[in-house]
């Protein structure tokens, strides 16, 4: 069975607004970085995104790959790879718990990939440390640096 990788950081500002960053795909690559385009797929009935294209250029890593997206409550999302050139798996999630009654928000993202190439689990973890802590650094600054939310 594959390993994860998990990481967890504070961003001030309240679940729903970070939320709204991470439901945002179009804005992606204006703070991930790795993310140079996203493309929603499809939508559910409440208009949330369940199929996502990204096209990915993390350096060593460049692909093009779909993401299925399930929507649990307000405050979680995950995702698993539908297809990908460079990938087996890709399966995350955000989970978000609200702080100081709900005017912080305690924000943990898990990663599980699995590449296509050969590739030691010491390094393939490693990546996917850097992965993490990229995408909530860039999360944070993002949120926190957005006008709240009326």
């Amino acid at each position: 069975m594959a390993e994860h990788t998990s990481s967890t950081i504070d961003i001030e500002a309240a679940p729903a607004d970070v939320m709204g960053v991470i439901a945002d795909f179009a804005r992606y690559p204006e703070w991930t970085g790795e993310v140079k385009e996203a493309e929603v797929l499809e939508k559910d009935a409440a208009g949330r995104a369940e199929k996502v294209r990204l096209l990915l250029d993390a350096g060593a890593i460049k692909d093009d790959h779909t993401l299925a997206y399930t929507w649990t409550g307000d405050h979680e999302v995950g995702w698993t790879l539908v297809k990908s050139q460079m990938l087996r798996a890709l399966d995350g999630s955000y989970r978000l718990r609200p702080l100081d009654g709900g005017t912080r928000t305690e924000v943990t993202y898990q990663l599980t990939v699995d590449v296509k190439i050969p590739m030691l689990g010491m390094i393939k973890r490693k990546a996917e440390k850097v992965i993490i802590d990229r995408a909530l650094a860039g999360l944070k600054k993002r949120v926190e640096s957005a006008p709240a939310s009326s």
